[in-house]
């Protein structure tokens, strides 16, 4: 017997929609050298030491006040005071000026991920989640695409800043140039040579970095870096628990030192706890939906219990920053978070705007993207104020072992060897984000790069002394308000 014929209905595929997507090149090392080459015979090395402001320069009050719109207007104040501390203090407020003379400069063409104000107090030290200790950049909120001499040149200017600052000789100054530059370079071509996963898990180990300088470094300087690691190590959320809180009817509650640090029901008078506190809560359940979901495990056991607004850094003051006291298991078991405003770039205007959503999600995706080892709990969250306006924050702990150094106890070889470890960490965030291969091609063996960029570093410090009075000139015939010594 024959079986049944069957006829079994079938369905036409649907029609394939194109999906976008970035098509990403993959050239050899031969092209990619050949790359480097020919941006170089484009821009060569020694267009480097120029700065080419223009007749048409903005004024830099006015780009100072530009940013100053957007901001806390009675913490704006305290930002002008403490850039008038010197000029290099000045400097660490100036990124949008910088930014705004460095767009006129001919550009190599061989873009990265650029921290955007890569000056040296923004290179530090913390611990990883492993906990051991790293050094790396630790400051992301101007982040962006952009050349990879932007970064170098803000941080090699610090350098000459800086060391104007201690009274060193220039003879001393262009020693400690040329190390940033040299190490920024070599570092570069070390890192062409790796594969690309060894350059994505180099890191900068601080113990091993303390003993190779053994042989050049000298016993008081080793010393002092030895204390300064010592205490990086003890800031954690234990010591800001001790230091930053005190208990009020049987409550841990965030010490209130204004302007400096205000607990939030003193900013919000007139809201009621509650209202305040479901907001709180409500804040950082949807900033924790940004984390690794292990990290969004742990912080879900943590309970939020107190807010406060800190003023922090130089170029930072004036946006708004929040500390949150959270505690675990007990009151002996705190945990710190930062939640830090995110402004659009200093570099937007000149490099692009950015592709991300918000500025807070900007800054979190450049340091992973930069970092060898971010916070495990750097997240990113929007929020309505108050007053209605949409802003961006980004947070990340208070405190983990954080370092900075510094600047004003160090000598002349300190201030060296400091350059050669924040020109590698700068090279290898960099490696990471852009074409290794081919900067490293474009800077070549000799040192003609190195030259050229400490040339550039002494004539933007002499702009850097004209800006500084023009702010000091500003706060003498009333154009600014100045609140010195906070």
């Amino acid at each position: 017997m024959t079986p049944p014929t069957t006829t079994t209905a079938t369905t036409a595929p649907a029609p394939r929609t194109k999906s976008k997507r970035t098509v990403v090149p993959h050239l050899t090392v031969e092209e990619r050298v050949a790359r480097g080459k020919a941006a170089r015979r484009e821009v060569p090395r020694t267009t480097h030491a120029d700065l080419n402001t223009g007749v048409a320069r903005p004024d830099p009050i006015a780009l100072l006040e530009q940013q100053a719109e957007s901001r806390v207007p009675e913490l704006v104040p305290i930002r002008y005071g403490r850039m008038l501390v010197s000029p290099f203090t000045f400097y660490r407020g100036a990124a949008l000026i910088m930014a705004s003379d460095l767009s006129g400069s001919a550009r190599s063409g061989l873009n990265v991920q650029l921290c955007g104000d890569a000056h040296l107090m923004n290179f530090g030290v913390f611990n990883t989640p492993e906990r051991r200790m790293v050094f790396d950049i630790n400051d992301f909120d101007e982040t962006a695409p952009g050349p990879f001499e932007w970064d170098v040149k803000r941080l090699a200017a610090s350098f000459a800043i800086a060391g104007r600052d201690n009274g060193f000789s220039t003879k001393e100054r262009r020693k400690a140039l040329l190390a940033v530059s040299e190490s920024y370079r070599t570092s570069m071509a070390e890192f062409a040579g790796m594969t690309n996963l060894a350059v994505w898990y180099t890191a900068l180990d601080v113990a091993n970095f303390v003993e190779q300088s053994k042989s050049t470094a000298s016993a008081k300087v080793r010393k002092r870096a030895e204390a300064s690691l010592d205490k990086a190590r003890t800031k954690d959320s234990l010591q800001a628990f001790a230091k930053l809180t005190h208990l009020v009817n049987g409550e841990r509650r965030i010490i209130s030192d204004p302007p400096l640090i205000e607990p939030i029901e003193d900013i919000f008078a007139g809201r009621t706890r509650d209202e305040l506190e479901s907001n709180l809560h409500e804040l950082v359940a949807r900033y924790r939906q940004t984390l690794q979901s292990d990290r969004r495990h742990l912080l879900e056991e943590f309970r939020v219990v107190h807010v406060a607004r800190k003023v922090v850094g130089v170029g930072s003051v004036g946006t708004r920053a929040w500390i949150i006291l959270l505690l675990g298991r007990d009151d002996s078991d705190p945990l710190f978070l930062q939640a830090k405003e995110a402004q659009p770039s200093v570099l937007e205007s000149f490099t692009g705007a950015s592709r991300f959503k918000s500025n807070s999600q900007r800054i979190v995706a450049g340091q992973h993207l930069m970092q060898a080892n971010s916070d495990i709990f750097l997240g990113y969250e929007t929020v309505t104020g108050d007053d209605g306006v949409k802003r961006d924050f980004y947070l990340r702990q208070l405190r983990d072992g954080k370092g900075s150094a510094s600047v004003e106890l160090m000598d002349p070889t300190t201030l060296t060897l400091y350059g050669t470890l924040c020109g590698r960490a700068l090279a290898r965030a960099h490696a990471r984000s852009g074409d290794r291969i081919a900067i490293a091609a474009y800077l070549g063996n000799t040192d003609r790069f190195d030259q050229a960029i400490a040339d550039f570093s002494e004539t933007y410090a002499d702009q850097n002394e004209r800006d500084y009075d023009a702010l000091v000139a500003a706060e003498a015939d009333g154009r600014v308000s100045v609140l010195r010594g906070l």
